[in-house]
């Protein structure tokens, strides 16, 4: 006895049917899940791509040149060299989408008789107050013998915009480095040493103060593609467009941030764990009462001649269409939730009861109001993830319809 593959999926739909309640329930707990997956699968992804741009944006860079041994010793001396040019040659670089040069210098602000220790960080305000940078968002960037001071410092300091402060440090040559600057503003950034310790001057002034003509402690690179950071770098090191400057990527300079996002990725695994719990406990129960209850027409079936593949193809198709319409529905609920918790956010302070709108971690400060996004592959993967669940749920109340022997089924 055989029937048409149409045939086959009509009559497993309709026997879905046949108990409304239960599969209603199994539905609604399959599209849950998959929703709530999805809401806590957008979170998770954006808190990825974020710490990633958090971490490689304001502060490290993608790739960062510098003299060997300096991230070592700090020392004002061990610098990189005939700076104008090693900028041209990284800038022309395919892989290279931005080349920003950096002064660390350490020094001693005072806008009284006390002193603060503080680090003047000389950059390149044109590259630097691009969106995702060190000083995004600001509205007035250093200038001529202006700074800009971390908003934690100016508090200590007791220092507000306009005021003039004083800078002593030390020149690359040895000799005083001192000079009067205004504050043009107090900023607030990512980067927690920045807001605590930093004076932020242009690239010029630092250069000029401590003697540095065309000389830089850091040159940060940022790629055209941030996943191919580690192959740029590698490149670099031992090319002559660094001239025996060191390249080191990201992941090299931060482990701990690794760690950190690799911690947000096996959290997805876990996440989709759930999918295969919630999909396989509603299948796998909708599946195996529907068994029992019509053991007596599997019997029937099979004493009409029916062979025990076909039984297993219905009940597999039953399965199927049960998770393939629970996956779709919550999809279109997890998708809608998505979307719209991107539009306004959720802001984690307020639903623990308020708090602190960020926290400070690692060096950087973490905003807790978070932007969920899906990408296809989010969507595709949780699909895919009850598709398979339904089978193997359905393996076991299949195989056993599947042995059934027909008079023993058809006496019960």
């Amino acid at each position: 006895m055989t029937l048409p593959g149409g045939t086959m999926s009509r009559i497993a739909w309709r026997n879905l049917w046949r108990n409304r309640r239960r599969t209603a329930l199994a539905l609604a707990a399959i599209g849950l899940s998959c929703a709530l997956v999805l809401l806590y699968d957008g979170m998770l992804r954006w808190e990825s791509d974020w710490m990633l741009d958090t971490i490689t944006g304001p502060m490290l860079g993608h790739v960062q040149v510098h003299a060997p041994e300096w991230r070592r010793t700090r020392a004002m001396d061990r610098t990189v060299r005939r700076l104008p040019d090693m900028l041209e040659r990284l800038r022309r670089d395919p892989d290279v989408a931005e080349a920003a040069p950096r002064i660390y210098a350490p020094a001693l602000a005072a806008l009284g008789e006390e002193g603060f220790a503080v680090v003047v960080l000389g950059v390149d305000v044109t590259v630097e107050s691009r969106p995702a940078r060190l000083l995004a968002g600001v509205t007035t960037p250093p200038g001529g013998r202006q700074v800009l001071i971390g908003r934690l410092l100016a508090e200590q300091m007791g220092v507000r915009p306009g005021a003039e402060i004083a800078l002593v440090g030390q020149g690359i040559d040895g000799s005083l480095a001192n000079d009067l600057f205004t504050v043009a503003a107090l900023v607030d950034t990512q980067v927690d040493f920045v807001n605590r310790q930093a004076v932020v001057m242009s690239m010029e002034a630092a250069q000029a103060l401590f003697v540095m003509t065309d000389e830089a402690h850091e040159i940060i690179l940022y790629a055209h593609d941030p996943a191919q950071a580690g192959a740029l770098a590698a490149r670099l090191n031992g090319s002559s467009e660094i001239g025996g400057a060191e390249a080191l990527d990201w992941q090299t300079l931060a482990p701990s941030m690794v760690d950190l996002i690799k911690l947000v990725e096996i959290a997805w695994v876990f996440v989709l764990l759930l999918v295969f719990v919630a999909a396989a406990a509603g299948i796998a129960n909708t599946m195996l009462m529907a068994t029992f209850e019509r053991t007596h027409e599997f019997g029937m079936l099979l004493a009409l001649g029916m062979a025990p593949s076909r039984i297993v193809t219905m009940i597999l198709l039953e399965s199927l269409a049960l998770g393939v319409t629970g996956a779709l529905l919550g999809t279109a609920l997890g998708s809608a939730l998505v979307a719209w918790a991107h539009q306004t956010g959720v802001d984690y302070a307020a639903l623990t009861g308020g708090g602190p709108s960020e926290i400070s971690a690692f060096g950087m400060n973490w905003s807790l109001r978070i932007y969920p996004r899906l990408e296809i592959i989010d969507i595709t993967r949780a699909v895919l993830a009850v598709v398979v669940t339904s089978f193997l749920a359905a393996a076991w109340p299949a195989i056993r319809a599947a042995r059934l022997q027909p008079s023993r089924a058809l006496r019960d």
